[in-house]
């Protein structure tokens, strides 16, 4: 669960949480470090050496939900998503795709797999990221993704920032 369960999404709040994201200050080395809500222990953000993660929405659980209301549910994330991403375009010009699938499969074989993913995995965030960079007089990397970890879980949508480009790692050679 995220510091956002509960709330509606607000898609000027979204853009705003990603805005702030993109000037905070960001750590230069450190471990990777995830921060909770101090009364709900709630995950409210993971910081890494030059990366900053936070959740922006997180939807209901999924347990007993199936069929069609299970469609509709990951199609209203979607369409959470693509207004987001509509907003930060019109900001920042056009995304482009990272999968986060090779980072999945290294992290669930106990691969080593860079922070930014594993920070993102941690939390359940597994869906693709979409990425605008270089942005920012500070030359931010902005990445924003909804997704969740297996059918009952919560949709979670999340943004990153990073000082550095975000590339997918290449998949385990296995594949």
């Amino acid at each position: 669960m995220t510091v956002r369960a509960g709330e509606d999404f607000a898609l000027g709040r979204a853009v705003a949480d990603v805005e702030a994201l993109a000037a905070a200050p960001l750590p230069a080395g450190g471990p990777v470090t995830a921060e909770g809500d101090p009364a709900t222990g709630e995950w409210a953000a993971t910081t890494g050496d030059g990366f900053r993660v936070v959740p922006l929405w997180e939807s209901g659980s999924f347990v007993g939900v199936d069929g069609a209301a299970w469609d509709e549910a990951q199609e209203a994330g979607d369409a959470r998503l693509a207004a987001l991403t509509g907003e930060l375009d019109r900001r920042w010009g056009g995304h482009h795709e990272v999968p986060v699938h090779g980072a999945l499969l290294l992290h669930q074989a106990g691969e080593p797999v860079p922070e930014l993913f594993a920070a993102l995995l941690d939390e359940d965030c597994t869906g693709n990221l979409l990425v605008w960079g270089p942005v920012t007089a500070g030359r931010r990397w902005i990445a924003v993704g909804v997704g969740h970890s297996d059918g009952d879980a919560p949709l979670i949508m999340a943004a990153a920032v990073s000082d550095r480009p975000i590339i997918a790692p290449d998949p385990p050679a296995w594949l």
